[in-house]
């Protein structure tokens, strides 16, 4: 009964997805009150999937072995946590979590939208609505959880061994959050092109939505990391498998879009390129769903080769991304964008943290799908492991890195002159190569890579560390302590990451 219910309302979700999509006009003639049965729309789809996700729950818990989905990944004897983050542990599953926090954002991004224009946000929810009924569609055609058995198994097949662990209970949940939160930034910079405009204002509002799908983001992959070193075995906390990097790459282009964000938010600069790495983002997102659900690569974290879930993903990923760059090319030029800024300013170093950032995605998204277009064309087979990544990717990496370390002596330049700076910066150089030095005694198998990375650790840290006593002597006069204090922990976070991985791989056997 319950699997009947959950499908039932799958159906009423795929059908109020539609009413979100549906034009004006045809709206029109079924109500004059359109805007607001499009703003209950949005915020109903997440009820609606939620009882559907429930009722799975249900079934999982009460060992329903008549759906295809649970016998094939739950058995009587599954820990009861287990057989609840059994839900989400294959493709049906997965992708009813997928939709599910998918259908959470719009109804946050409904509920928090209320300072913007009525047309703008009646649009913005509708590019929503899309996204929703898209992968509703996906759902229902080529991947129903609510499928049932021509015959009732007495038992079901079991959780896959490696999957019957605490991270699966949180490392997708986290992962999609970060993934699928990316669909409110790519939705509004899609709606800022249709109206031929980005606001300050608008800047302002979507920074947060940014902020929060990169901490997900971030944490999703840490979790990942962590339960690949100790669980997987793959001798090391991270791989390059591809559908890693699938999940990599959306994070490096949030990264640079944050960074964009705020010259876009205090400058009104970039507005074109912020809208573009907005796109990116979510267009990455997507195509690693397509990398993992189509079957086309080897890793542990892909599920089963079914054709019809490839090119249904493939068709939507082309709608979506193809259409949101045609539109793009089209009006990005009508909206008026300043660009003009000093070499030695902080947007220009802004500017520079973007290329690198975006040059550091594209060389993993040629390392992940190179081999994968030699195969499709016929020509041989090849491929690209850890060597390719060390190579090409530390390179970009490195100033990057390096960049981090010189924000804080950039903000002295504001409240400090330029004398001073320069001679922070050349003292900093100093005490940071004496420190690099002096840590050499604390390795027993001392390299250039490891000078350098501890190098970078020392530098970012010293003039962070220094940047906040500043800030505490100055608050004193002035409120500026807390200014910008959420960048500074997180340079401060990839220092420590810099050397946890400079440690770890300094000691691999």
């Amino acid at each position: 009964m319950i699997s009947y219910i959950g499908s039932f309302i799958i159906l009423i979700a795929l059908l109020n997805a539609s009413l979100l999509v549906l034009s004006k006009p045809i709206l029109s003639k079924i109500t004059s009150d359109y805007d607001s049965l499009i703003l209950s729309t949005s915020k109903l789809q997440f009820p609606l999937v939620l009882i559907a996700f429930i009722c799975l729950i249900i079934a999982f818990v009460n060992d329903d072995f008549s759906l295809k989905y649970i016998s094939s990944n739950s058995n009587s004897a599954l820990p009861f946590f287990y057989k609840i983050s059994a839900t989400w542990a294959g493709h049906e599953g997965s992708m009813l979590l997928w939709c599910l926090i998918l259908s959470f954002w719009t109804f946050m991004a409904s509920m928090y939208s209320k300072s913007l224009d009525t047309q703008f946000r009646l649009k913005f929810l509708s590019i929503m609505g899309f996204l929703n009924l898209g992968f509703l569609l996906f759902l229902v055609f080529t991947s129903n959880p609510f499928e049932k058995n021509i015959s009732i198994p007495i038992d079901g097949k079991d959780l896959n061994p490696l999957l019957q662990d605490f991270g699966l209970i949180i490392h997708p949940p986290m992962l999609y959050m970060g993934y699928v939160g990316l669909s409110v930034v790519f939705s509004f910079a899609v709606t800022c092109l249709l109206q031929h405009d980005f606001k300050k204002e608008w800047a302002k509002w979507i920074r947060p939505w940014a902020l929060m799908s990169w901490s997900f983001l971030t944490l999703g992959i840490a979790l990942g990391s962590w339960w690949a070193y100790y669980e997987l075995g793959w001798g090391g906390w991270w791989f390059w498998d591809p559908v890693e990097n699938a999940s990599f790459m959306p994070w490096l282009i949030t990264t640079a879009l944050i960074h964009s964000l705020i010259t876009c938010e205090q400058k009104s600069m970039f507005k074109n390129w912020t809208i573009l790495l907005s796109i990116m983002a979510f267009s990455l997102s997507l195509l690693g769903t397509f990398l993992v659900r189509s079957g086309i690569l080897i890793s542990v974290h892909s599920f089963a080769n079914d054709p019809a879930r490839g090119a249904f993903i493939l068709l939507f990923l082309t709608i979506v991304v193809g259409g949101s760059l045609l539109i793009y090319f089209k009006n990005s030029p009508k909206i008026k964008d300043n660009i003009s800024f000093d070499f030695f300013s902080r947007e220009s170093f802004f500017l520079i943290n973007n290329i690198l950032l975006v040059t550091a995605t594209f060389t993993i998204l040629l390392g992940t799908m190179y081999p994968l277009l030699l195969d499709l064309l016929g020509l041989e087979k090849i491929s690209v492991g850890v060597p390719y990544y060390n190579a090409v990717f530390l390179p970009i990496m490195t100033p990057l890195a390096l960049l981090a370390g010189y924000i804080p002596i950039l903000f002295l330049s504001k409240r400090k002159d330029k004398k001073y700076m320069l001679n922070h910066l050349l003292a900093s150089l100093l005490v940071v190569i004496f420190l690099s030095l002096l840590s050499i005694a604390f390795f027993d198998n001392f390299n250039l890579n490891v000078l350098l990375g501890v190098f970078i650790f020392i530098w970012i840290s010293f003039n962070i560390i220094y940047d906040l006593i500043n800030r505490y002597y100055l608050s004193k006069r002035k409120n500026i302590f807390f200014t910008n204090i959420g960048m500074t922990l997180a340079h401060l976070g990839l220092a420590v990451f810099i050397l946890g991985a400079t440690i770890v791989e300094n000691n691999k056997v």
